[in-house]
């Protein structure tokens, strides 16, 4: 059976009012401002005024990517209509998307087929002006900074130590490494510079970590900008740029509320990539989430050891938020590719290559369930290829790990395929209760932190710490940032920091190549491997296929 394309899906699709979505939310409409009929901003003064209790908070994390796909997003979306459809009152909470993978490789964050939030086109394109928002904000603390040398320098700032970037949300590897300030001395200091992507800006983390405007300026003051000649931290406070920054994000901090083809409410929010930043959406949005119904339903980017492991370790950790039961998604095609088989043979049946593959999931869960003590389910989303001995395979191999697996057919059903899966989350969260713990405490040293992670979570033997990195740590600590959570930047198609290296790796190191401080954010950055925190457009990228009518309708958005 020949399925229409997510876009053409969503553009048939009847949308509701966004004020009937925000009355089935339970929002009053004082606190709504609206942004056309299918979207609004939601005030955040609601979470200081609603006497509504907290709802469940339900996390969804994946296996380790692979080309196949695994469909995080569109299981999120499709578990909650779902939920909605066995008479639960749910609310979903997911990240913006970038668009950098909009126009690069990736494809856009508002789900697939018939598990999509709406109006997608919008939601992938500019939304709100949230990540514009957050990009001019980073943008004029970059150039209060090469003002304030440019005009006497009283802060006594190193050109050559200034910290801080520039960024645009676009993957444009021309603008990594780049010399500015050329010209003469009315056009600025020569020095060199760089850009990162919008989403990997500490701005887009402080963003989303941030639970209200006061919190926000706190955060934003903290920001480290540069060293001086003696290699003492320069923040935006110190700059001076802290109300006009948070003035600039005052109305994006607000949380964009919008639906899912089933009419059930969801904020999408924020968007910092789980690969080079925590990869979750806001606190704001996710307790607003929490707020406004029985039912929240939260993802987090890429696989469990990067998305659910900063989610759990360092949202959780910030925000005070439990969750009370994990989705971890796979597909038997993925699974296969974990196994060694290539993309083009994976409609094939093939039992020794799923059995090869399983342990990564298996370790993912055994994560979820052993390190963090979470109750969690498997969905498996099930595509027409798979045969009834693979999906047998899975659900032996995770009884062992007394974790159910559930089959998901949300991308061709909706909600009606993700009507089992709904259910086995009401149980967990009604009759299995966690214990939830860090994969580390914040005591000990910033190496400790990041190898606790590698061996716990990643499966390594420990860490490779390169000398400028030690030399970094060492900075970091006697500055007083050593006691901060670690944020591991590392390829998202490994458990290790060797993209080549699939399935469950074991018997390797992580190689720390550089360590910084996002102060304002609250943790330290971790770079490892061949990470980088500005993408490149691959050799056809999706913008060649996007396109325009007459009438303003897009085609080839995915």
């Amino acid at each position: 059976m020949a399925y229409p394309s997510d876009i053409e899906i969503a553009q048939s699709a009847k949308l509701l009012h966004i004020g009937e979505i925000a009355k089935k939310a339970g929002i009053d409409e004082k606190y709504l401002e609206l942004y056309g009929n299918y979207k609004a901003k939601v005030n955040y003064s609601l979470l200081n005024e609603s006497t509504r209790g907290e709802g469940k908070l339900i996390l969804v994390t994946a296996i380790t990517p692979t080309p196949a796909g695994e469909g995080k997003t569109t299981t999120t979306i499709g578990l909650a209509d779902g939920m909605s459809r066995i008479g639960k009152n749910v609310c979903v909470a997911l990240r913006e998307p970038s668009l950098g993978p909009v126009f690069g490789i990736k494809g856009g964050a508002a789900g697939g087929g018939y598990a999509q939030v709406v109006p997608m086109e919008d939601i992938n394109l500019h939304f709100t002006g949230d990540f514009h928002a957050i990009g001019a904000a980073n943008n004029l603390l970059a150039a209060m900074v090469d003002n304030h040398i440019y005009q006497g320098n009283e802060l006594n700032i190193d050109p050559r130590r200034i910290t801080w970037k520039r960024c645009v949300d676009m993957n444009d590897r021309q603008l990594r490494f780049v010399t500015d300030g050329l010209g003469g001395r009315v056009n600025g200091t020569p020095r060199e510079d760089g850009f990162d992507i919008t989403v990997a800006s500490e701005i887009m983390a402080v963003f989303c970590l941030a639970s209200s405007i006061t919190d926000l300026k706190e955060r934003l003051s903290r920001i480290v900008v540069a060293y001086t000649y003696d290699e003492k931290p320069v923040t935006a406070g110190d700059i001076g740029a802290v109300g006009a920054m948070a003035a600039l994000l005052k109305d994006a901090l607000k949380p964009n509320l919008v639906q899912t083809l089933e009419g059930t409410p969801a904020l999408v929010h924020g968007g910092p990539f789980a690969n080079i930043a925590h990869g979750c959406n806001s606190v704001i949005a996710t307790k607003m989430a929490m707020k406004l119904s029985d039912y929240a339903i939260t993802e987090a980017g890429f696989g469990a050891d990067l998305g659910a492991e900063k989610f759990l370790d360092i949202k959780c950790r910030m925000a005070g938020l439990t969750p009370s039961a994990v989705v971890v998604v796979a597909t038997v095609r993925a699974l296969k590719m974990h196994g060694g088989v290539k993309k083009n043979e994976l409609g094939e049946e093939n039992l020794h290559a799923l059995k090869a593959g399983i342990p990564n999931l298996l370790r993912h869960l055994g994560n979820i369930k052993n390190v963090y003590k979470l109750p969690s389910v498997v969905a498996v989303n099930r595509f027409p290829t798979d045969t009834d001995a693979e999906i047998e395979l899975v659900i032996d191999e995770c009884k062992k790990l007394g974790v159910n697996v559930v089959l998901s057919t949300v991308w061709a059903e909706g909600g009606l395929g993700g009507e089992a899966l709904a259910r086995e989350v009401v149980r967990l969260c009604e009759q299995e209760r966690g214990d939830f713990t860090f994969s580390y405490e914040l005591d000990g040293t910033i190496e400790d932190r990041i190898g606790a992670v590698v061996r716990k979570i990643y499966g390594g033997d420990g860490i490779t710490v390169m000398p400028q990195a030690k030399k970094q740590i060492a900075t970091l600590e006697a500055l007083g940032y050593g006691g901060l959570p670690v944020c591991i930047a590392k390829t998202q198609y490994s458990f290790s920091d060797d993209q080549t290296k699939l399935g469950a790796p074991t018997g390797f190191t992580v190689t720390v190549k550089q360590v910084r401080v996002s102060a304002g954010a609250g943790f330290i950055v971790v770079l490892t491997g061949d990470i980088m925190t500005m993408p490149g457009l691959p050799k056809s990228p999706a913008a060649l296929r996007i396109d325009v009518d007459e009438n303003g309708k897009i085609t080839g958005l995915f």
